[in-house]
């Protein structure tokens, strides 16, 4: 974003997702509901024609799990850690994702919309720790877990 300075402002929650490194087909955030230095929620919906259900499964389309765990990290972890660095400059950063425990418990079909909601477990040497859990339009858990990534700021 040119131009636009974040450093000791307020960063909308629109400045936030302009701020991902990440572009579709591999961007699975749509909306950003609530944004805390404790915590974070948003949506994301599947849409029916999304790359990766023409072969998982054939005839049967189911979100692939390492999909459902890549979109609770960019609401979860990346969108929170470009939030907790608005007193830096977030757009010089890179996040990668130093380890994910993920338990699933229900499918996400193609067309469903899904709620993230992401607790800070601590922000401590560039690392952010959040408890991470996704919910299906019916409020019913579909996956949780833990997810840690590491924040750089770019050379």
């Amino acid at each position: 974003m040119k131009n636009k300075q974040f450093k000791g402002e307020t960063l909308e929650n629109k400045d936030i997702i302009d701020l991902l490194p990440y572009s579709e087909p591999f961007l699975f955030v749509d909306e950003l509901e609530k944004v805390s230095e404790n915590g974070i929620s948003g949506t994301y919906t599947f849409q029916q024609d999304e790359f990766f259900y023409k072969g998982h499964f054939k005839d049967n389309p189911v979100t692939p799990g390492v999909i459902l765990t890549e979109c609770m990290a960019q609401i979860g972890v990346v969108c929170l850690g470009i939030f907790l660095l608005k007193d830096t400059e977030p757009e010089n950063c890179s996040v990668a994702l130093s380890n994910s425990t993920i338990d699933y418990y229900l499918p996400v079909l193609p067309g469903e919309k899904v709620k993230v909601v992401s607790e800070k477990v601590y922000f401590r040497f560039n690392k952010l720790k959040c408890n991470v859990k996704m919910f299906n339009a019916e409020e019913k858990l579909v996956c949780k877990g833990e997810i840690s990534g590491m924040i750089k700021a770019n050379e």
